[in-house]
């Protein structure tokens, strides 16, 4: 299994609206691209503050890394994240690991 993790510093002016979108398009998604066992995704509640303004998450948990690089040049994905990601986004964290 690969973990695909995800962490997003959204911009000031993100609505609530755009990060509803953007949640449903991801789980929408993992029921489209083969290879994807489950998505889950969320705003950041920790109490740690360690966030380091990374306000949104997702994680993507594919069968294997052929999975995985299966899926990042899929057109979906990058529907996804040309049409929900991008435009509410500053900046983007990415960590895979296998396990």
């Amino acid at each position: 299994m690969i973990e695909h993790i995800v962490l997003l510093k959204l911009k000031s002016d993100t609505t609530e609206p755009q990060i509803q979108r953007l949640n449903d398009a991801l789980l929408k998604m993992g029921k489209e691209i083969p290879g994807i066992v489950e998505i889950s995704a969320g705003i950041n509640n920790s109490p740690e503050g360690k966030n380091h303004s990374f306000a949104y998450g997702f994680i993507v948990r594919f069968l294997d890394a052929a999975a995985r690089d299966a899926y990042l040049p899929h057109p979906v994905h990058r529907q996804v994240a040309g049409e929900y990601l991008r435009p509410i986004v500053d900046d983007v964290l990415v960590f895979d690991y296998e396990h």
